[in-house]
This record gives structure tokens, C-alpha cells and sequence, in this order.
């Protein structure tokens, strides 16, 4: 990790008032260089002698709490993760998932309306936007 990421990790560590611990600093940057979405299995993936799944599951749910990143979608009973930062309280940003090679990408350029109270009593707190379809390279073949 280049130290340029690694300070971006401690920064966002110290501002959320949590302790730079090495399992941490490493968890977090696997999602401060991610382009997409990284469910817990990916990350332990890019981790070289890095913390054991129950520790990484346990640094993501501290995360969650201090809002430094947050579930961005649920695919195939796995929870995505990605830095909250493109994010406001009440909508994430739309992702795209192609039908065709399960690629997923980020659309933080895209805006929705956010929702209006709908019927019923229902109370909307978050909106997430997935999207899907075809991607540029499956579009082409």
C-alpha cells in the first residue's frame, strides 16, 4: 500500500474516532483502492496474511457504525461493501449490474429524485438505485 492510501485510511479512521489498528488500516484499504463494491470474501481475497474473516467481518460492522462505509447492495446472500463517501444519509448512488458478465459498476454521476412518502404508512428513511442490463463490452458482442 503506497503511503499516500495509507494516510487517506488513517485520516478516515481518526476522524471516525476509531483506533489505527493494522487490520483495520488493511480492510480499509482494500475499499479506499476498490473502483466497486467489494463483499467481505473479495476483500479477504486482496488481504496477503491479513486479518482472519471473522476480524474483517468485525472491522466492516465497526465501520458500518461509524459510518465510513456502508452495504451498498445485497447479491447472491452476500453483502457489498464500499466507502460512504458517495453517499448522502438519505440515497446511494445508482449501481449497474450487467445481465450478461455480472460485472458491477459505480454510477455516481447519475442523480434520481428522491422518493415522496408513499401509500399506506410507509416511512422512507434510505433509497439505493441498482440498475441493470447490459454493460459497454456485452453491448459490443
Amino acid at each position: 500500500m503506497n503511503k499516500i492510501k495509507k494516510k487517506k485510511c488513517e485520516q478516515l479512521l481518526s476522524e471516525a474516532g476509531l483506533r489505527k489498528t493494522r487490520p483495520r488500516i488493511d480492510v480499509l484499504s482494500v475499499l479506499v483502492r476498490s473502483t466497486k463494491p467489494q463483499t467481505q470474501e473479495q476483500i479477504a481475497g486482496k488481504l496477503e496474511d491479513g486479518p482472519d474473516k471473522v476480524t474483517i467481518y468485525r472491522t466492516l460492522e465497526t465501520f458500518l457504525e461509524a459510518g465510513i462505509i456502508h452495504r451498498a447492495y445485497l447479491q447472491e446472500r452476500s453483502w457489498h461493501y464500499e466507502l460512504g463517501n458517495k453517499c448522502t444519509e438519505r440515497q446511494c448512488h445508482p449501481h449497474f449490474t450487467c445481465n450478461n458478465c455480472g460485472k458491477i459498476s459505480c454510477m455516481p454521476e447519475l442523480k434520481f429524485p428522491l422518493a415522496k412518502e408513499i401509500h399506506k404508512g410507509f416511512h422512507i428513511t434510505h433509497q439505493q438505485v441498482r440498475l441493470e442490463g447490459l454493460c459497454p463490452e456485452c453491448t459490443r458482442k
